[in-house]
């Protein structure tokens, strides 16, 4: 028999021409009756050939399913019917998809199971639908692995590839972005840091030196940036435009990005060390006359940036000479001094003034400070700390406790001056 032709004068529920009933009952145990064909059933699956195959079956195949897979049952019997070119075009959904499947599989139908596998694999998917498609295909094995290929992990080479090609473009190495890739700039420094986040491989992509090559030479860029668009303020004719403001303080965005992902790749001193580089030229701008009044969202964010290298270096993460931590504190000391009051003002007397150093960063950067001061030369210890009480802001940084440590030590280094004296006399005496 041409089980084929027979299948084009068939339809599903035609009871002139049916000769087999298939009766699915839901969990409620309410059925329903599907007239069918066995040339139909028999094709296309190997369950029903198998049922159909045993003399004690008869004309009736009882099927059980819950209320969540009935409409699924329905679905699949109604694709048994299709010619196979129209079974892709028929498929809705991925929800629907995902059932079909299951099923397809459960009873055996190659056809179907192939048609549903290659709509999953092609289109595309929810983050919800993306969990449950993977539910699904981990419960039906190698069959439906295909559909898993785009979330599949990939080798390092890749891996290390994407990696440096997102660096190059969220740093704009070899180009500046267009002004419609802002956006997608920003989009991309968010999935660098996602890739930074905890993973096997992430250390060993981090540790290649192509990549870190790469990432400095990222660092060095997006400083160079910020630097002449900083320049460039006392140059321009009107800097309190929105755009003047908007620019720098993207290109300031861009220096912080680089300053929280460095950690993750130790490479922090090397944000350091350009920060330090740069500072007294980023204050000659800043505390210039003509920017007294205005940018105070850059002169906060200058600030929360320093703070991370303050802490960075205080608490030991990057280790630096005294030279360079004597240079780093008297650099920032006085501008971090100067700026706080100012803007407690402005926000005491402007309600709405949204720029402000917050309790946390006051608390950080303090804490910051009086590690870095007591990790200094005594004598060094000495020249910031008379410099900090000689000025009237005396309250914010506090220097009390460093202050306190410093008159601890000097006594017991002079104690032990002393006592080590003695000793040294009364050995020359017995002599």
């Amino acid at each position: 028999m041409d089980l084929t032709a027979v299948a084009k004068r068939c339809d599903l529920g035609d009871k002139s021409t049916s000769d087999v009933i298939l009766r699915l009952r839901n969990g409620e145990g309410r059925p329903e009756w599907f007239y069918s064909h066995s040339s139909i059933l028999i094709s296309k699956s190997r369950f029903f050939a198998d049922q159909l195959s045993n003399p004690d079956t008869g004309r009736c195949i009882e099927i059980h399913c819950s209320d969540y897979t009935y409409d699924h049952h329905v679905n699949l019997l109604r694709l048994l019917y299709l010619p196979t070119d129209l079974l892709l075009d028929s498929l809705d959904s991925v929800k629907s998809a995902i059932g079909i499947l299951q099923l397809a599989v459960a009873f055996h139908c190659e056809g179907i199971t192939n048609c549903c596998i290659r709509y999953l694999e092609a289109i595309p998917w929810e983050d919800k639908e993306e969990e449950q498609i993977i539910k699904a295909v981990l419960k039906l094995g190698p069959i439906a692995m295909p559909i898993l290929a785009r979330i599949q992990p990939v080798d390092l080479s890749a891996t290390k590839n994407v990696f440096v090609s997102a660096v190059r473009f969220a740093t704009s190495i070899g180009g500046s972005c267009p002004p419609f890739g802002d956006e997608l700039k920003a989009s991309t420094q968010e999935q660098v840091e996602f890739m930074l986040g905890g993973d096997e491989d992430t250390p060993l992509v981090t540790a290649d030196d192509e990549v870190k090559s790469v990432v400095k030479m990222g660092l060095s860029q997006v400083c160079s940036s910020f630097e002449k668009e900083l320049s460039s303020l006392l140059v321009v004719s009107d800097i309190t435009t929105e755009t003047a403001e908007t620019r720098i303080l993207q290109s300031l965005s861009d220096v912080e990005w680089m300053c929280n992902i460095l950690p993750k790749m130790d490479l922090m001193k090397d944000f350091v060390s350009s920060w330090a580089e740069m500072s007294a030229k980023v204050l000659g701008v800043v505390e210039d006359k003509k920017l007294d009044n205005v940018m105070w969202g850059l002169k906060v964010k200058l600030i929360e940036v320093t703070g991370k290298v303050l802490e960075a270096v205080g608490y030991g993460n990057v280790i630096l000479s005294a030279t360079s931590r004597v240079q780093l504190l008297k650099t920032w000391l006085p501008y971090i001094r100067k700026i706080k009051p100012l803007l407690d003002e402005k926000g005491n007397k402007e309600t709405d003034f949204p720029y402000k150093m917050d309790e946390d960063l006051c608390q950080s950067i303090e804490g910051a400070l009086v590690s870095l001061v007591l990790a200094l030369p005594s004598n060094d210890q000495a020249d910031i700390l008379s410099d900090w009480m000689k000025t009237e802001q005396v309250k914010y940084p506090d220097l009390s406790e460093a202050f306190e440590v410093w008159c601890y030590r000097t006594k017991s280094a002079k104690r032990r001056l002393m006592e080590g004296l003695d000793r040294v006399g009364n050995t020359a005496i017995s002599l």
